[in-house]
């Protein structure tokens, strides 16, 4: 390895970090030849010497004709334990055997990413290298942005390789490029030329040379180890040097006999890599002669032999004999090769370069089809594409695909919605005769574009068209998708129970499951809280086929029993959802994430808090996507209620996402919260008015976020804009959207209260039956923000005088918070306790420990000198030196070290 020492240590530091628990992605740039492969295969030694698991795949030179190729040619040369890993998930499985299986149950793509994530998670350390992204396929692209944002904590490493030189300013990749650069976990690697000197070096490790000839090598390989080796090639035999690299290629190439230049032209046009048998039989030549030929390819160092085929030694040597070939005969080779392949992708790619329409057709539409099963949408657009622009050129198109214009289309469009571009999915439906199943759909993503009307016209349609129950059902569902946030929503219950009916009577399980939440919608919207739950257990008794609606049921029945404090069957249903995402591949999807953050709110609620804290390391600080920072927001609960650290640096990386009302609400209101524990109520209302800014009238978020600011501007001694706050509390606690009636859940009806309460202390009254009234609806489990409230209330008893009353409550707050470990609310009790001049705190052994004596006994636990001590809390070293000799005098310990050890004993520090 020479030259090469500084990129490849950056690399290595890569590695190391993903090994030590911080996952990273490496993108290594350079021109043709410049030693991009050479680096990363030491890179892939290094990580083998050190215990990882090594994936390498290499893209191919046929645009999105392949979709995941590197992806699978990486899984299929992967060691035991990953194909055992792969084993337990199909969605990879089928992506390795060639996309054979069952269809598409949905969310395909989304199902591959999450098991790929799974799949890194359970056989880590996992150093995955993707070669050749310049070629890679659209879903490549799109699965190598997935792992670059979402692997953070696992042990995984990615590494891509990509060529400068192929980058034109329209070429998909530099885009990719430029967003990933800007991430954390990206380091960039570029390859220049290498150094005169180095070059020198290298090329006197190839052999013997002659001073004159290894400086002329070294001056016109220009620091590009693969031009330098060969010239060196040429000149070991003896052949002068024409001017370019494609040019010396081929020089070489036309010092092979005559079999062994149709054997290489024949390669060129196979592709990157072709086995024995096929080449022989392309060649046409007698097998002597064949055998002749490939072995003077490989002695002359053009092919490499790869287990029972063989590779060009590079891919600049397959592109120069390539572009050599003359048009008529690159096309009559095009057709022989695709004769000998059965892959639809690659056999559609020949079909096209040799000009047999009729193949490319047949071709195209199979393509497509497999495309659609191993989850790459985007490819099978293209495919699908493509058929329609060749079937007005070919006769009988209808049979050769074995199906109808109008369904291809259909897929088409369905495949380009897929792939996120539900503008293009609108304008092929439009084009289309409007069947049943052409309207149900274009109403769909009609809703996903926010064109109402126009939404509500093609679900009508759709239903009047259908031939089926089945269309019937199924145009009704999204019928009641379509009305539900218009004018006309009066009619979605009509609606949705005659999709009901028709889906049961049809055996439409998607359909039925669809008519069942929004019924179970508008039933929970008029207070029936019952009836919402029966719908919803009606809805998750089966699976329906329709993966998303089948998370989306669980998650709404496991959110309804969560909000309306059935907390232990909220458990349970969140982790029977959770089970289902993961098992299907669909972890990170929108409602595999939703049941995720029920599952760790559950957690927070009920004060599981060393639980809550282990799921919220997941939600990652460093994002840089809206979904990720929503995700990462999410963390902020536990660790502004615990006074964790991290609290700073996530809100650093969620700033500049606070343009976004839901990571604006989340994090600015945690933001909030965190300025209120310190002290800092003027920070606070600043995130809270700008939250307040953006929030909906009519949306139960204002009710904390009121709350909190009604908060805030009475520790600021305000009541300016009291009456205002209180004023939209209440407005949003009884209106929904369009103006309809709200039924809140308990939370909801406990921030309510706690806003009311908050406005009376804002005007200097002291209501302790409200006070007691907020203690008792957060009481449903909500174990902090009772605490919390329990602070209030013992405020309030105090200051009517009824101080008995006052310390039995804080000592329930202080018991809750102790047991929590939320240190800044802990601080805020302990500083009332003193004001107050409540009791000191008992150890267990019945020596008194004051509230103070506390707050030092746990730094000195931290191992904090008295200075440091002094420093932490204010308060002179001198007192803290006292303090220190109280607490060993009560506990009984001679020294620093055993009061700490009897403290954590006894449970003094929690």
């Amino acid at each position: 390895m020479i030259g090469r020492a500084a990129e490849l240590e950056k690399l290595v530091r890569v590695l190391e970090a993903a090994d030590a628990g911080t996952a990273g992605v490496a993108l290594v740039g350079g021109d043709a030849g410049i030693g991009k492969t050479r680096l990363t295969g030491e890179l892939a030694a290094y990580a083998r010497e050190h215990g990882f698991q090594v994936l390498v795949g290499q893209c191919a030179e046929l645009g999105d004709s392949l979709p995941y190729l590197p992806l699978a040619d990486a899984l299929r040369g992967a060691e035991e334990v990953v194909r055992d890993a792969l084993a337990e998930r199909p969605v990879l499985g089928q992506l390795v055997t060639g996309g054979e299986g069952s269809p598409s149950a949905g969310l395909t793509q989304q199902r591959l990413f999450g098991s790929l994530l799974g799949l890194l998670a359970e056989v880590q350390p996992v150093l995955f290298v993707i070669e050749d992204l310049h070629w890679a396929d659209r879903s490549t692209r799109d699965l190598l942005v997935f792992l670059s944002r979402m692997v953070q904590t696992e042990r995984v490493c990615v590494v891509g390789t990509y060529r400068t030189d192929d980058l034109h300013r329209r070429h998909p990749l530099r885009s990719v490029l430029a967003e990933l650069k800007r991430l954390p976990t990206v380091t960039g690697v570029e390859l220049g030329p290498l150094p005169s000197g180095d070059i020198s070096d290298y090329v006197a490790t190839l052999g013997d040379l002659g001073g004159q000839a290894l400086t002329e090598i070294v001056t016109r390989a220009d620091g590009n180890p693969f031009y330098a080796e060969e010239l060196y090639a040429a000149l070991a035999e003896g052949e002068s040097l024409p001017d370019g690299l494609a040019s010396l290629l081929m020089s070489r190439v036309e010092l092979l006999s005559e079999p062994g230049q149709r054997v290489i032209r024949v390669a060129a046009v196979a592709g990157r890599r072709v086995e024995d048998r096929t080449l022989r039989e392309l060649s046409d030549l007698p097998l002597g002669d064949f055998e002749e030929a490939v072995r003077e390819i490989v002695s002359r160092g053009l092919f490499r032999v790869d287990g029972i085929g063989y590779t060009f030694r590079h891919a600049l040597l397959q592109e120069a004999v390539y572009t050599d070939l003359l048009p008529g005969e690159r096309t009559r080779l095009h057709a022989a090769v695709a004769k000998q392949l059965t892959s639809p992708a690659e056999l559609a790619h020949h079909y096209l370069a040799g000009h047999d329409l009729v193949g490319a057709l047949a071709a195209s539409a199979q393509a497509g089809r497999q495309a659609e099963k191993v989850g790459a949408p985007a490819e099978a657009h293209s495919h699908y594409d493509q058929v329609l622009s060749l079937w007005d050129q070919v006769a009988g198109a209808e049979e050769l695909v074995g199906e109808s214009r109008t369904e291809i289309g259909l897929r088409s469009a369905v495949a380009a919605a897929d792939s996120g571009d539900n503008h293009r999915a609108v304008a092929q439906l439009r084009a289309l005769p409007q069947t049943s199943r052409v309207s149900e759909r274009l109403a769909y993503y009609l809703v996903e574009l926010d064109s109402q009307s126009a939404a509500i016209e093609a679900g009508d349609a759709a239903a009047a068209a259908a031939e089926t129950p089945t269309e019937l059902a199924r145009a009704l569902a999204t019928s009641t998708r379509t009305y539900y946030a218009s004018s006309r929503h009066s009619e979605v219950g009509s609606i949705a129970r005659r999709a009901l009916d028709v889906a049961r009577s049809a055996g439409a399980l998607d359909a039925e499951v669809g008519a069942l939440l929004s019924l179970s919608i508008l039933a929970e919207h008029a207070g029936d809280v019952d009836a919402a739950a029966s719908l919803l257990e009606q809805a998750t008794e089966h699976t329906s086929g329709d993966l998303a609606m089948d998370l989306r049921a669980r998650f709404n029945r496991a959110r309804l029993a969560y909000e309306h404090g059935r907390l232990e069957l909220a458990a349970d249903l969140t982790e029977e959802g959770i089970a289902l995402a993961e098992r299907i591949g669909l972890k990170w999807s929108t409602y595999g994430t939703d049941l995720r953050f029920l599952r760790f709110l559950l957690h927070y609620v009920t004060g599981e808090w060393d639980a809550a804290e282990q799921v919220a390391q997941a939600f990652g600080a460093r994002v840089g996507t809206v979904p990720e920072a929503v995700l990462s927001s999410f963390a902020l609960f536990i660790e502004v209620a615990r006074g964790l650290p991290a609290v700073e640096s996530r809100l650093d990386w969620l700033r500049p996402f606070w343009s976004s009302e839901l990571v604006s609400y989340m994090s600015r209101g945690m933001a909030a919260e965190d300025a209120l524990m310190k002290g800092e109520p003027a920070l606070a209302l600043a995130h809270l008015e700008a939250v307040l800014a953006d929030l909906d009238r009519t949306d139960p978020g204002n009710l904390r976020i009121c709350a909190m600011a009604l908060s805030a501007l009475t520790d600021l001694g305000r009541t300016d804009g009291a009456d205002d706050l209180v004023a939209r509390t209440r407005y949003a606690a009884v209106t929904g959207p369009d103006g309809r009636r709200r039924t809140l859940g308990l939370e909801g009806r406990a921030w309510a209260l706690r806003a009311e309460a908050e406005w009376h202390r804002n005007s200097g009254r002291f209501d302790v039956p409200l006070w007691e009234s907020v203690v008792a609806a957060f009481d449903y489990g909500f174990v902090y923000e009772t605490a919390r409230a329990r602070l209030r209330l013992a405020e309030a008893q105090l200051a009517t005088g009824d101080r008995d009353a006052a310390q039995k409550t804080w000592s329930q707050a202080r018991k809750s918070a102790a047991d929590l470990r939320a240190a800044p609310l802990l601080r805020l009790l302990e500083e009332f306790g003193r004001r107050a001049r409540f009791a000191a705190v008992r150890s267990p052994d019945g020596g008194a420990l004051t509230a103070r004596e506390l707050e030092v006994l746990r730094l000195v636990a931290d191992g904090l000198t008295n200075r440091e001590i002094a420093e932490r809390l204010f308060i002179a070293q001198k007192t803290v030196s006292v303090h220190v000799s109280n607490i060993l005098g009560k506990l009984q310990a001679t020294t620093r070290t055993q009061a700490a050890g009897t403290a954590r004993t006894r449970g003094l520090l929690a």
